[in-house]
């Protein structure tokens, strides 16, 4: 389809489309995705009325980054679209690094950004579902293309439906929200990704998550890289200044 940290490096902030301050941690450089597990579903929403679309994992080539980003290692990243009202801008784009609850950008179709108890049900979906299976490359089993359907399809019901009452009010099926706003799929494995939403009760396993966003491109949503604590950091620049230390030393001697 379409279009964080512990440590901080460093923050800038950027405006959004509703000029809104959104916080950036960090830069990812990456060309234009191919997909992992996938398969095809009909969705309304984020502006799109009964559409056929690709739903499932999108492999983001990273080939660069800065601050936090360049901890997300070179290569294929898997991720999931977060940003309906977006195409998949060709070419290499450098995606800002902003927490989940900042985002999607922009918020046209959403009315705000999706906020912290969306995102806390973002990190427990993939803390307990998401299946490193699905980006592995090569070929897919079915039920791994239809899981990974399931799964994106349980990610834009949280983003772009309001919050229920309880888990148990997720629905991919049903559009629950007033007005032009709100998400619905059909030709899918409903089942799974509504078992999966009612499951998140807040005390399953969690995951920390990026979200990369690029105004103008789908946003994805990806696996926050392992970040070096400071002390660690601290400690191997300290040991790089001492063998070069020992290297001169020897040198004069």
């Amino acid at each position: 389809m379409k279009k964080i940290i512990s440590l901080f490096l460093g923050v800038l902030f950027v405006l959004n489309a509703q000029t809104l301050a959104t916080p950036v941690y960090s830069t990812v450089t990456a060309t234009q995705p191919g997909f992992g597990a996938k398969d095809t579903m009909t969705i309304w929403g984020g502006g799109l009325n009964g559409v056929d679309v690709y739903a499932g994992v999108y492999m983001l080539n990273k080939t660069a980054g800065t601050g936090q980003g360049q901890y997300l290692n070179n290569g294929y990243v898997g991720g999931f679209c977060m940003d309906l009202s977006e195409y998949i801008a060709p070419g290499s784009l450098t995606y800002n690094v902003i927490k989940p609850q900042d985002g999607p950008i922009p918020t046209t179709f959403l009315g705000e950004t999706m906020g912290s108890a969306k995102a806390a049900y973002l990190s427990e979906l993939w803390g307990r579902y998401y299946d490193p299976a699905w980006s592995a490359g090569g070929s897919y089993t079915s039920l791994q293309n239809s899981n990974a359907e399931a799964f994106a399809a349980a990610v834009w019901e949280i983003i772009y439906e309001n919050l229920p009452t309880s888990p148990a009010g997720w629905d991919v099926t049903v559009d629950g929200t007033a007005g032009d706003k709100g998400f619905k799929a059909t030709n899918l494995d409903y089942q799974t990704a509504n078992a999966w939403l009612h499951s998140l009760n807040g005390t399953g396993p969690t995951t920390e998550l990026w979200s990369l966003s690029y105004c103008g491109s789908q946003d994805y949503l990806v696996k926050c890289p392992p970040i070096p604590e400071p002390a660690t950091v601290a400690f191997v620049a300290l040991g790089s200044i001492l063998v070069i230390g020992k290297k001169k030393s020897a040198k004069t001697a």
